[in-house]
Order: C-alpha cells, then sequence, then structure tokens
C-alpha cells in the first residue's frame, strides 16, 4: 500500500464520514414535523417504543444521537426509564439501516437493469439533482432534499474512495493475518469495540468493515466479532452525555450499555460454541458487503430478542448499578442533550412555554379573585407562579437563543422566534397579576373601598379581561386563529371600557363620593389590567402572524381591523356583552 493509497484512504473516510453527517442532519430536518409527533407515542408499550427507537433512528442514521435524546428525555422528566429502554432497544436495530445502504455497492452483475443499483451508476446523479436542489431552489423543504441526496452521494463516493485505496491490501500477507487474528472472538469483540468508540458511531464503523471487505481478506469468521463489538463501542457517545444529569437519565445510558453487553455476552458465547462444534465452513470464507448488513441486522434483532421480555429486568439491574441518591435533584426542564435533535428540542420548548402560559394566566385570575377576598394563601399562590414563570422565561430564553443557531429549518426557525417573543409577554402578566395583588393588599391593610357602582364597573372590566386571557392561552396552546380573531375585537372593548371607567370615576371624585386614595388604586387596577390586555393582543397577533409566515404582526393586525366584517361583528358582541349598566 502506498503513501497514495494512504491519502486516498484518507479523503474517503473523511467523505464517508462527512457525508453520513450532512445527511442525517438533513433528513432530520426533512422530518421535523414527524419527528416532534414522535413525542406523543412514547408510551408504555414495548412494541410501540421499540417502533419509536427504530424509526427514530432510521431518519438520523444514529443510534448514538438516539440514545443521547432518550437520556435527555429521561433527565428532562418527559420519559420514564421503563419508556427509555424499549426505545433504545429499537434504535439498536433502526442503526443496520445504513449497512444495508452501502451493502449495495457490492452489487456485481452483467444486467443492466441490475447494475443501476449499483451506487457507482446513480449516486452522480442523485448529486446532480441534489445540486440543483440546494443551489436552485429557494423553499428550505427542497434545499434539505438536495442535501440529503448530497450527503448520500458523498457518502458513497467517500465508500468507493476507501474501497479503491485498500483493494491492494489483498495482495499483502500482514493484512490477511490481521484479520486472521481478529478470528479470535475476544479480540474481534476489542477490535469493534475500540473502533466505534473512536469515531462514535457504529453505522460509520460498519461501513468501513465492508469497505475493508472488498479486498477479499475479511472473513465471517473475523467480521462478526467485530460486528458485536461495535455495539458496545456505540455506548460511549451516550456514556458521556450522561455525566451531569440526574440518577435516571444515568441509568438510561447505563441500560444502553448493558443491553449491548449483555446480547454481546450471550450471542457471542452461542458463536463460539456453533464455530467449535460444528466449524461452518461459512466462518472461513470471504464476507461480502451483502453479508455483512445480514450479520449486522441479524445479530442487533437477537438482541432485541433476546433482552425485550427482560426489560423489567434490565430495568432492576441498572438501578441496582446507580443506586439512588440521597440527596434529591433537581429535576431539568429543558436537557441541552434535546439539541441533537433540534424538532424534538423544539416541541419540548412549546410544551415549556404551554405550562408557563398556564401559570401566568392562572397568576392572574388568583390576583382577581384577591381583590374580592386576599388571603394568605392566595397571596403566596401569586408569587409562586410569578417567581416560576421568570424562572421559565430566563431558562427558555437561553435555550431558544442556543437553538436558533443551529441548522434548523425555516418553520423551526419561524417556531423559535415566536416562543421567543411570546415568552416576554407571558412573563409580563404575571407581573401584572403582582401589581393587582399588591392593590389588594393596600385595599386591605388601609380599608379601602370602592363604591357599589365602581364595583360593578370593576367586576364587568375583570371578567372581559378573565375572558381575553382565556381566549389568549387557547390561541397559543391549540393555534387556534379563531381564538386569536375573538381577541383583537376583545382588546378593542377593553380599551374603550377602561376610558369610559376612568372618566365615570373621575365624575365620582367631583362629587365626592370617592376618596383620592382610592382613586390612586382605581387608577393602578385600569392600567394593570388593560396592560394584560395588550399582552394577550400580542399573543394573538403572533399565532396569527406565525400562520401567515408574516412577523410583520402590528401591520397584519392593523390590516385585519380596517378590512375584516368579522372583526367589527365581535366588537359590537363584545360591546354589548360588557356594557356598563347606568
Amino acid at each position: 500500500m502506498s503513501v497514495f493509497d494512504l491519502l486516498n484512504l484518507i479523503g474517503g473516510l473523511s467523505l464517508f464520514l462527512f457525508g453520513m453527517n450532512i445527511m442525517g442532519q438533513a433528513l432530520e430536518r426533512r422530518a421535523g414535523g414527524r419527528l416532534r409527533s414522535v413525542l406523543g407515542k412514547l408510551t408504555t408499550g414495548k412494541l410501540t417504543g421499540l417502533l419509536t427507537g427504530l424509526g427514530i433512528t432510521a431518519v438520523i442514521q444514529s443510534s448514538s444521537a438516539t440514545t443521547v435524546m432518550v437520556v435527555g428525555f429521561v433527565n428532562s422528566g418527559l420519559m420514564t426509564l421503563k419508556q427509555a429502554i424499549n426505545v433504545i432497544m429499537g434504535a439498536n436495530i433502526g442503526t443496520t439501516v445504513t449497512a444495508w445502504l452501502l451493502s449495495l455497492a457490492g452489487i456485481d452483475s452483467s444486467n443492466v437493469f441490475i447494475s443501476l443499483l449499483k451506487p457507482s451508476s446513480f449516486t452522480p446523479v442523485l448529486a446532480l439533482v441534489g445540486i440543483i436542489f440546494y443551489m436552485f431552489c429557494k423553499g428550505s423543504k427542497k434545499k434539505d432534499t438536495g442535501m440529503i441526496l448530497l450527503g448520500f452521494a458523498t457518502l458513497m463516493f467517500g465508500m468507493e474512495a476507501m474501497s479503491g485505496a485498500v483493494s491492494g491490501l489483498r495482495d499483502v500477507p500482514e493484512f490477511q493475518n490481521l484479520f486472521i487474528m481478529f478470528q479470535n472472538p475476544i479480540l474481534g469483540v476489542i477490535a469493534g469495540t475500540l473502533l466505534t468508540a473512536v469515531i462514535q458511531s457504529s453505522s460509520a464503523s460498519v461501513g468501513i468493515l465492508q469497505a475493508l471487505a472488498v479486498t477479499g481478506q475479511v472473513t465471517y469468521g473475523a467480521a462478526i466479532p467485530i460486528i458485536m463489538g461495535q455495539n458496545i463501542g456505540t455506548c460511549v457517545t451516550a456514556m458521556i452525555s450522561s455525566v451531569g444529569a440526574n440518577k435516571n437519565a444515568k441509568r438510561a445510558a447505563m441500560v444502553h450499555l448493558s443491553f449491548n453487553i449483555i446480547g454481546t455476552v450471550v450471542w457471542l458465547s452461542v458463536y463460539s460454541v456453533i464455530k467449535a462444534a460444528f466449524s461452518p465452513a461459512i466462518i472461513n470464507e470471504s464476507a461480502s458487503l451483502f453479508g455483512i448488513a445480514v450479520a449486522h441486522s441479524v445479530f442487533n434483532f437477537l438482541c432485541t430478542v433476546l433482552m425485550l421480555p427482560l426489560s423489567s429486568f434490565l430495568e432492576k439491574l441498572v438501578i441496582r448499578l446507580v443506586p439512588d441518591s440521597k440527596v434529591p435533584q433537581k429535576q431539568t426542564n429543558l436537557d441541552e442533550r434535546l439539541m441533537t435533535t433540534p424538532p424534538i428540542a423544539l416541541e419540548r420548548c412549546r410544551e415549556v412555554c404551554c405550562e408557563m402560559a398556564r401559570l401566568s394566566v392562572g397568576a392572574l385570575k388568583d390576583s382577581v379573585s384577591a381583590l374580592t377576598l386576599c388571603t394568605d394563601e392566595i397571596a403566596e399562590q401569586i408569587i409562586k407562579k410569578e417567581n416560576k414563570t421568570d424562572e421559565y422565561e430566563d431558562e427558555l430564553g437561553s435555550y431558544l437563543v442556543k437553538l436558533s443557531t443551529l441548522q434548523i429549518s425555516e418553520s423551526d426557525s419561524l417556531q423559535a422566534a415566536k416562543l421567543l417573543k411570546l415568552i416576554g409577554d407571558l412573563e409580563r402578566i404575571s407581573d401584572h397579576a403582582v401589581n393587582i395583588l399588591e392593590s389588594a393588599q393596600e385595599m386591605q391593610s388601609k380599608s379601602i373601598k370602592f363604591t357599589s357602582g365602581g364595583k360593578k364597573e370593576l367586576d364587568t372590566l375583570c371578567n372581559a379581561v378573565e375572558e381575553i386571557c382565556d381566549l389568549a392561552l387557547d390561541a397559543f396552546i391549540n393555534d387556534s386563529i379563531t381564538a386569536a380573531a375573538k381577541i383583537e375585537a376583545l382588546e378593542q372593548v377593553i380599551d374603550t371600557l377602561k376610558e369610559e371607567l376612568r372618566t365615570r370615576h373621575i365624575l365620582r371624585l367631583q362629587l365626592g363620593k370617592c376618596s383620592i386614595e382610592a382613586g390612586f388604586v382605581w387608577s393602578d387596577l385600569l392600567t394593570d389590567l388593560e396592560r394584560v390586555s395588550d399582552h394577550c393582543s400580542n399573543i394573538a397577533g403572533c399565532v396569527m402572524e406565525m400562520n401567515t409566515t408574516d412577523m410583520n404582526f402590528h401591520e397584519l393586525l392593523r390590516d385585519y381591523r380596517n378590512d375584516s366584517s368579522d372583526y367589527r361583528r365581535l366588537c359590537r358582541e363584545y360591546t354589548k356583552k360588557y356594557a356598563i349598566i347606568k
């Protein structure tokens, strides 16, 4: 093997790993919506979890990435350890897809139609189509499709470059002796483990083994133990990612390692017994690319068949290996490990934001009830909810900014921008809830009373604000355009209502029916309640703009108010509903 062959090998390996990486990322972005929907499918059912892990890994082409994501789910409390076990088992089967794609390079036939299945025949066409999509199409989905095709073409070119570089080794005795040594099952497992631990991808290490198989010196007796070791080596990524995680997340990573070690020990023992007792001829035959793909799939399938019925035992084992800590651990709402799959991380952000919205609206409603009866329990609840929304704002803001720096689809980028806008409005609503609480406490401590007319007017405004908060919650959580449209009409009615209440209060002051001190509290309450409706309007505008892909929502709302007959009808309905009885 000359120095030029070595350089070709290095270049081919680099292209192979790069192609696999960009293809996986583009597939992930292209399938973003479907990946987000996977969150609802992570049930306790063994088969459902198994298929979920298989499907995700088949899409993103990496069992390591899937397992890291699972560790993040468990650390966030989004998935139980029992659910994680089933998903990890499915990931081990899903990772075999790459080997089947690479096995197409081994097709050898004089038939024209069969030869067209060989990557060297269709890869240039895929590369051409990919570059056209990537360079000349504007839509992000089409660009991602182009990246998928380019990534696959790069991967296959790298595979062929590696195969060409090592083809000369078929006549080198030392190379042949190396793989004769790997026929020792223990040495083969160690070699596979170390190779995969270094490159942190079992799919890639199987691809490298397939590239070496073109020399004809890799026998099934050497390939099978190496494949078994590759499954252990791929656990390194998950083990590293579990550093700093909570106990259950560490257990999820340990499940991946235990599953592969137990499966390897059992089936390696069976393989060694068969080899010693029967010495099947196939063991000494040269492994083909197709044969390696079959061996990889069969081994991973057998490991799953062995361990799936023993998932409860596996759960008990890892709990014993990673015992509970006496010090309570804080659960992370947003785990950075989820960023390995941005669509899933974004969906998690949305779920946390929904929880923040419920807390914020809950705090506002509690503060309105405090105007009637202000107790220490209600005050404590409001403060607690406001503090929690502050925490959510800081956590979500930092997480979404980091997420936005990653390579994500255009739709995901817009979704992230939407959430960044919304969290500010949600946090401000909870702040106004605290302001209203403080007004209620001041009224209680100073024995301030409003007139019966003033009390009825304030109740009318509070009812309108509570309704607009409910509509904002519905608009955001359910992405409801109908609710968002109602908000815009109701917000205008609340603005008018506030001015009417201010005018009426001034008249009461002039007639001596109300004190100056009560007037200050009244003014503060009207301001806080009206500003809550403004923030609800911002939420509605954000929901509406995201459904029209228009980020200038002030212009969007202005056009809606001026041109919509529905808007004018809703304004009339809400004006009648919240009219002040004279």
